[in-house]
């Protein structure tokens, strides 16, 4: 026997409500600068177009970082400004955690998911393809 049951909280709903945690987790990160601010705007981007085009339509049409996320899912492009303010950011962290005194396990894991992370920001383009008419 099969119940119908609402679906209240359907895929739908859940990636919604992620990507209102992302936009709030990326103006968290403007004011904190240890904190990245363009992943969780492309992560919420990825929900929003998935679950909200109203919400993704904003987060293009932005100031500030529609710009970036157009390019990023058109072309998969990291601008070279943000590149290095990611390498900065990571840099910054990872000195304040290593004058923390952590554990040397812990160092040597955030440094090999930093580095990892910065070889993966490397490898995109930092301009969008030429257009070739």
């Amino acid at each position: 026997m099969n119940k119908s049951r609402p679906k209240l909280f359907n895929k739908c709903f859940w990636l919604h409500a992620a990507g209102i945690i992302f936009v709030g987790l990326g103006f968290i990160g403007m004011a904190l600068p240890v904190m990245p601010t363009t992943i969780f705007f492309i992560l919420a981007l990825a929900c929003f177009t998935r679950s909200s085009p109203k919400f993704a339509n904003w987060l293009l049409t932005h100031p500030k970082f529609g710009e970036p996320l157009r390019l990023w899912q058109d072309h998969q492009v990291i601008p070279s400004k943000g590149k290095w303010g990611a390498g900065l950011g990571m840099l910054l962290g990872f000195i304040i955690l290593a004058f923390s005194q952590p554990a040397i396990w812990v160092l040597m894991l955030v440094a090999s998911i930093e580095m990892a992370v910065m070889a993966y920001i490397i490898s995109k383009p930092s301009t969008p393809p030429i257009k070739v008419q």
